[in-house]
């Protein structure tokens, strides 16, 4: 960064017409072009439900749970914010209608209102605005806040009131106001409407809050007509009204629809921050990398929430990143567990590259996991476990190698005799109580590499301490590590609280000795990977995919993963 750029900006960004438009991946799109220009950025998401977190929602219902690094349970939009700017996010990033009213329903039981009747506004309001405030700083150039849900929801009333004020706190040269908005085209009358978009800025208007851009969702780009007819109903310039087309190849291209527009200088001026060239040179790249891959390689995710497409989020994310890496397109193969637990499973598997397991709770599907894992172990086929797809790889391993036919978590069988996933000492009574939300490890922890010359080491780049991120309540139980370590399986990486106590330490990261790829970590690495900075793990997990589908032998000498691609294919994928 240039230097500081003087007090905070602010921009907020609302939604109307319908939801799922994209709001959080316009929202990551403007943060990166504002990096891009050299401004220390700091984004958050406003969700208006009541629950405190999406801790304890199905992910039916919100899709994934992301974490940051200090342990929050958040909004999967996050995700999109830290990979489109590879800034970290934090506790300070989201906030709930939940957390919202349990402060000031705390503050209410503590006194702290002298008595006065408790209001939405100013009371709400106030706390809203606190939380926003609390990322501004001298070291930060612009805030970000996305509103979730649409304009007109009842629930989202007091966020959007609290921008109100906010934008006349803080003068309105120094705020931003940003609506996302639907355009439909009506196939039958062949002609797109901007009626809804209308009404959806009058409805903020009514608020109080005038937009100073329109990003205009549509299916394809929009004619000089129909911009004209929207800034002069909506009352926002003609320069500013975005368009926001669906894009043929990736949402990394959101970005660049923004550039196009000068979307860059636009903000600059509206915020008087000092106009700075939007460096984009690195992201082209990586974008040109996702529009010519030069193959094509088959992933089979084996999961219980398949049918939702946010449910493993970052997961697919990870696994994109690291197909750019390789130059390579991923297919992901979606396989619901429970569907390998029926007669003919197997044929399910055939044909995919490398085989991934996710994170998840319960035992629904369990079954059908371990049948995956035992085909990718007894088949050579690579294999990526995260948080429960590291302890189902250690029950399977303990059924079929170890021979203890009846080997079971904890979790999924409370008598099973031989237990080798458990709850963490800390989590027992935790679990007992039922204290579900945000009761968890969370957040980042170190774990320290311990087999210097493992694949895990390599693929690390040689670092003897890693910092990955967790969620989860089990944890290997050590009672078996000897045996386990006698038939062949590699204990990577651990975390060590105390080196005077070993038998204290966690398990973090399994290998499987003489397979192509077979790596399972407790943490979960997907929530670090950025398309310009892929995790090792799921680069490496690629990297042995295709050259199973090359055809490659185990022990030739190309180990994709283990050493950048070629200088000459280009910058970003040799990063």
């Amino acid at each position: 960064m240039n230097g500081r750029a003087g007090p905070t900006r602010h921009i907020f960004i609302t939604g109307g017409v319908v939801s799922s438009l994209g709001k959080g991946i316009a929202t990551a799109s403007i943060g990166r072009i504002l990096v891009n220009m050299g401004f220390a950025v700091r984004i958050q998401k406003l969700d208006p439900y009541l629950n405190v977190d999406p801790g304890t929602m199905n992910p039916f219902q919100h899709g994934e749970v992301f974490v940051t690094d200090d342990g929050a349970e958040t909004d999967l939009d996050l995700g999109h914010y830290e990979r489109f700017l590879g800034v970290p996010c934090s506790r300070l990033s989201t906030i709930t209608s939940g957390q919202i009213y349990q402060a000031v329903i705390n503050n209410e039981r503590a006194g702290r209102y002298n008595g006065g009747t408790v209001q939405v506004i100013p009371h709400v309001t106030d706390e809203i605005k606190r939380r926003i405030r609390a990322l501004a700083g001298p070291d930060v150039d612009v805030v970000i806040s996305e509103i979730g849900g649409t304009v007109g929801d009842i629930e989202g009333l007091p966020f959007l009131e609290a921008v109100r004020q906010l934008r006349h706190e803080l003068g309105s040269e120094h705020c931003c106001c940003i609506h996302l908005a639907y355009i439909p085209f009506i196939r039958a009358a062949g002609e797109i409407k901007t009626k809804p978009a209308q009404h959806s800025v009058q409805k903020l208007r009514e608020i109080g809050i005038i937009p100073d851009f329109l990003l205009c969702r549509a299916e394809k780009p929009l004619n000089r007509a129909v911009k004209d007819k929207l800034a002069l109903f909506c009352n926002v310039d003609l320069d500013k009204v975005i368009d926001l087309p669906d894009v043929p190849n990736s949402i990394y291209e959101v970005p660049q629809l923004l550039v196009r527009q000068a979307m860059p200088e636009q903000l600059a001026r509206r915020l008087r921050l000092p106009e700075r060239p939007c460096d984009m040179r690195d992201w082209d790249l990586m974008v040109q990398h996702i529009k010519k891959p030069k193959d094509t390689v088959r992933i089979a995710l084996v999961g219980k929430y398949i049918d939702h497409q946010d449910a493993y989020k970052s997961v697919t994310e990870a696994i994109d990143h690291a197909a750019y890496a390789h130059l390579l397109k991923a297919e992901v193969v979606r396989i619901e567990s429970e569907s390998l637990e029926s007669e003919g499973w197997e044929a399910r598997l055939e044909g995919v590259d490398g085989i991934l397991v996710p994170g998840g709770f319960g035992r629904r599907g369990f079954e059908g996991k371990l049948r995956a894992i035992r085909y990718a172990r007894e088949r050579g086929v690579p294999y990526l476990g995260l948080c429960l797809g590291m302890q189902a790889a250690i029950v399977e391993f303990a059924r079929h190698v170890l021979g203890l036919a009846a080997a079971n978590s904890l979790e999924m069988d409370e008598k099973t005799p031989d237990p080798v996933i458990v709850p963490m000492a800390a989590q027992r009574e935790i679990i007992a109580a039922g204290q579900l939300g945000g009761t968890m490890r969370l957040g980042s922890y170190p774990c320290t590499i311990v087999k210097r010359s493992s694949r895990t080491a390599r693929l690390y780049g040689g670092a003897e301490v890693v910092h990955e991120r967790h969620r989860h309540r089990y944890e290997f139980n050590n009672a078996y590590r000897a045996r386990c370590e006698q038939a062949g399986l590699l204990f990577t990486g651990l975390y060590i609280p105390d080196p005077a106590r070993p038998e204290q330490s966690l398990v973090e990261i399994i290998e499987l000795k003489d397979h192509p790829f077979f790596i399972a970590t407790q943490a979960h690495p997907e929530f670090k990977s950025t398309p310009v900075k892929p995790h090792p793990l799921f680069r490496g997990f690629l990297g042995a995919a295709y050259k199973r589908k090359r055809g490659e032998r185990p022990g030739s000498t190309t180990e994709y993963g283990l050493q950048p691609v070629a200088e000459s294919e280009g910058r970003v994928a040799a990063r």
